[in-house]
């Protein structure tokens, strides 16, 4: 599963929705656009494995419409996406930014976990970033690469002294 499946899940945890309105939730929250074809299939997922309900809602004068809620195994199922952060997801800002706005809903332990977890992909990607940088300093045709390679580096070394801060704050409570 993805962060969006952690988005849609958090939503619903905020209470019952039917799709429109759990979209513009979502948006409206993280700025993260659903489409139908990826929010539809994760909501019949869910209610397939018990994480949410659907219930038809009669309207006036429009057709009914599925309302979503959260049950008790969804919230089970949303901590533990959350506290699941493979090494291999490490790398990515989407993942790591959606578990660290949640923080707030799972153990201190995978908190500690996670901001060890970045800390190492950030650290690899410094390397490798620092490789492609001798590259690009042999080629003298590509004269923004070094810029930009110098400007992911410093992105890079940023997060990396944050997460620390972090992990700090994280091993004083």
């Amino acid at each position: 599963m993805s962060y969006v499946e952690i988005l849609i899940l958090r939503r619903l945890r905020s209470g019952p929705a039917h799709g429109y309105e759990l979209r513009k939730r979502v948006e409206q929250t993280t700025g993260v656009v659903l489409h139908n074809n990826s929010l539809y299939p994760a909501l019949k997922r869910f209610e397939e494995a018990g994480a949410i309900e659907g219930e038809l809602v009669p309207q006036r004068g429009v057709p009914p419409r599925r309302v979503f809620r959260l049950t008790e195994s969804g919230h089970d199922l949303l901590r533990s996406l959350l506290e699941d952060f493979p090494q291999d997801l490490a790398d990515s800002d989407e993942e790591f930014l959606t578990r660290l706005a949640f923080f707030h809903l799972i153990a201190p332990e995978a908190r500690r976990e996670i901001l060890a977890r970045r800390r190492r992909a950030l650290l690899g990607r410094i390397a490798h970033l620092d490789e492609m940088a001798k590259l690009a300093a042999v080629d003298p045709e590509e004269p923004y690469a070094q810029r930009l390679l110098d400007f992911q580096r410093r992105q890079a070394e940023n997060e990396v002294a944050w997460v620390a801060e972090l992990a700090a704050e994280e091993e004083a409570s």
